[in-house]
């Protein structure tokens, strides 16, 4: 199987589960006790801080727990949200060597503002790892002491994110993300690559049984 019939395939699949989704009768109100399901696209252009000319794409399934009611002050009041993101399709377009891969964000950290209408703004701090089939950032191979070092198929994505979710009969999710690709010194080459990102979502969330 090729790198692009996999990634076909399994975009194929979150295709389906998005039009199972907005067929099914959720709530549309991230409150307190409610699990959020989310399918999402993101892409965008390496920035300046790091290896340039460089562009990602990636698509992933998200699962979230609502895990408080309402806190802080003034236009600060809002709701904690933690989530997992598996994310089934990664493309990462580099000057040598496209590299193709998977990842998991174990960790996002959400701050769902409190508003009374249909758009509920949010902010986000997230982490994962990524999995490529080619070392990312691509780059010359240069001789060490120890023998040919490059950069490295693993590697970290931390990131922050500025977003709104619009609360229709599917719940659409637009957002700003700033993602750093980074293998922590995994490999004695570490240039990382910064990118500015959208990422569009729709999915539901889901009050809780009581």
């Amino acid at each position: 199987m090729t790198a692009c019939t996999f990634l076909s395939k399994r975009f194929s699949a979150l295709v389906w589960l998005l039009l199972l989704l907005c067929g099914t009768a959720f709530s549309q109100s991230p409150e307190q006790g409610a699990t959020e399901i989310q399918i999402w696209t993101a892409g965008g252009p390496s920035i300046a801080g790091g290896r340039g000319d460089t562009g990602v794409w990636s698509a992933g399934l998200r699962y979230g727990w609502v895990l408080t009611d309402s806190h802080g002050p003034g236009f600060l009041n809002g709701k904690f949200q933690y989530s997992i993101d598996a994310v089934p399709v990664y493309l990462i377009l580099q000057p040598v060597n496209t590299a193709y891969g998977v990842g998991l964000n174990p960790l996002n950290l959400k701050w769902n503002f409190t508003t009374h209408s249909s758009v509920v703004p949010y902010m986000e701090l997230s982490g994962g790892t990524l999995f490529t089939t080619h070392d990312v950032p691509s780059g010359t191979v240069f001789l060490s002491h120890h023998g040919p070092t490059g950069t490295s198929t693993i590697n970290f994505t931390p990131s922050v994110a500025l977003g709104f979710h619009l609360l229709r009969k599917c719940t659409w999710t637009v957002e700003a993300r700033y993602m750093h690709i980074s293998n922590a010194g995994l490999s004695r080459l570490n240039p990382g690559v910064n990118t500015f990102e959208i990422r569009l979502g729709v999915g539901k969330f889901r009050a809780s049984k009581k």
